[in-house]
Formats: C-alpha cells, sequence, structure tokens
C-alpha cells in the first residue's frame, strides 16, 4: 500500500471513530406520507405535460416512491460491497486498509439499516421483487477483482452519483425533514468512503499501462449509464404503486423526458468530470 494511501485510511479510521447509529439519530416521528420526499424538479416525469395533468396526491406518492427506489439502489449497492469487501478482510492485509474498511462496513450496515427502516415505516407496499438491480452493474460488482481498477472505478460511480442527488434533496426545504436527515447523514459518510474509493481506483491505476483504459472504458461507460438509468428512474411497478395505471408506458416516458434527462445530466456533471480526469471516456 502507498504511503499516501495508508495515512489516507488512517486519517479516515479516526474521522469515523465517533460513530453515529442512523436509527438512534433520525427523527422517525416527522416520517409522513402527506408531503413530497423528492424536490418536484427531481421527479422523473417533471416537465411533461402528462406530469402537470396528475392530480396533488398522485404527484406526492410518484415522489416518495422515487425515494424508495434510491432506497433500494442504495440497499443493493451496500450490501454487494459489504459482501466482497469482507472477502478482502485476511491476515496479510495491511492494518491501516483492514480497520479501514470495518469502519465502513458499520457504516454501510447503519445506512442499510436506516433505508429499510424508512421504507418499512413508510407503510407504502413495495412488493417482494419489484426492485431489480442492473444486470452489468450487479454482475461487475459481484465479479470484478475486488483490489482492480474496474472494481474500484465502479464503486466511486455507486457512491458519487447517490452522493450528488443527496447534496441535492438535503438542501430542499419542500421536502419531509426525515428525508432531508437520511441524506445527510448519508452524505456525511459517504464524503468519507468517496475519498478511500478514490484514493483505491488512483492507485490501481497506477498500476496499469495507459492503453488499458481503452479496454476499461467500454465496460465503464455503460455502466455508468445503466447504473444512473436505474437510480434515476424507477421500475415501471414503482409507478403502478403510485397510481399510475401502465407503469411501463410511463417508465418510457420518464425515460425519454428531455427535461429530466438535462436535470441528471446538470447533477451529475462534477462526476462525469471526476471521471474523466482519470482517463474514462463517459460520452
Amino acid at each position: 500500500m502507498p504511503d499516501a494511501d495508508h495515512a489516507l485510511l488512517q486519517q479516515l479510521s479516526e474521522n469515523s471513530r465517533r460513530y453515529r447509529d442512523p436509527l438512534a439519530a433520525v427523527d422517525w416521528a416527522r416520517l409522513d406520507a402527506g408531503g413530497f420526499w423528492m424536490p418536484e424538479a427531481a421527479l422523473s416525469l417533471y416537465g411533461l405535460p402528462e406530469y402537470d395533468a396528475l392530480a396533488p396526491d398522485v404527484r406526492r406518492r410518484l415522489s416518495q416512491y422515487e425515494f424508495i427506489n434510491v432506497m433500494h439502489a442504495g440497499l443493493w449497492l451496500e450490501r454487494v460491497f459489504m459482501q466482497r469487501i469482507s472477502q478482502r478482510l485476511k491476515p496479510e492485509l495491511a492494518p491501516a486498509a483492514y480497520k479501514y474498511f470495518l469502519h465502513e462496513m458499520r457504516e454501510e450496515a447503519g445506512h442499510s439499516l436506516m433505508f429499510l427502516e424508512a421504507i418499512e415505516r413508510s407503510g407504502l407496499e413495495v412488493p417482494l421483487n419489484a426492485w431489480q438491480a442492473p444486470r452489468l452493474a450487479d454482475w461487475l460488482a459481484r465479479h470484478a477483482p475486488a483490489g482492480g481498477a474496474l472494481f474500484w472505478a465502479a464503486t466511486v460511480i455507486a457512491e458519487d452519483v447517490p452522493d450528488k442527488f443527496n447534496r441535492h434533496v438535503r438542501s430542499s426545504p419542500d421536502v419531509n425533514p426525515v428525508v432531508r436527515e437520511i441524506c445527510t447523514l448519508h452524505c456525511v459518510d459517504e464524503a468519507r468512503h468517496i475519498a478511500a474509493a478514490r484514493a483505491q481506483l488512483e492507485t490501481a491505476l497506477l498500476r496499469l499501462p495507459r492503453v488499458a483504459l481503452r479496454v476499461l472504458n467500454p465496460v465503464v461507460r455503460p455502466l455508468f449509464r445503466q447504473y444512473t438509468r436505474v437510480f434515476y428512474t424507477p421500475p415501471a411497478r414503482f409507478y403502478e404503486l403510485a397510481g399510475l395505471t401502465h407503469g411501463g408506458r410511463w417508465r418510457r416516458l420518464a425515460l425519454g423526458n428531455a427535461v429530466h434527462t438535462q436535470f441528471v445530466r446538470e447533477l451529475l456533471a462534477p462526476t462525469v468530470r471526476m471521471l474523466e480526469s482519470y482517463g474514462f471516456s463517459l460520452r
């Protein structure tokens, strides 16, 4: 492990020492389904004439299911990450990395418990298997070598995309205060996780010849697009649960929504620039 990585992981572990349990930190009594859980401008149908025609209660319910979609994406990523990282916890792993990964797993487990609690307390119907992980991203997350550049590129994407969303939602006064708390708590921990993942990615890239990026790009590009798509556009069943019939039609409308596409593009512009600074081509 390079000295810079060693020092960074030691510092991040020190910053994680005062652990805050999200289940105890969130004021769950304020979570209710009477208001929006996402800013309207962040919703996948916002900007369409079909959205303008929706009743206010349907719009609110859609915002709640779109946030539940975000939490399901988080549950999937944190589950896979903890599975993969736990396999690296071996005696030969550098002590600084061993300790840091334990801190991160504790925080990721806390996030997952927080998401599950929010979904349960919402009282909203979420049928088993209504949410499915994207195939390419799921396969890569489970099978890419855990110490390699592809795994860490996927990890950076999986952490930075939600981070930009969380920062946007937590600054909105028009969403439920518990949702803002959830996004804030997630942001605080993810700042450390992103710093560590970027350091691991940079170290992994240093081991590769520059030409190797030509091999990685055709994988990283669709990975980024697929994860962004599933994160910002819920499955068809979620539209139906929100009160819209023929969910597949509504999802197709959302995927073709130029207003939402531009919103996501602007929100993720810093993520794209960061990945391109490493030599990845996402355009």
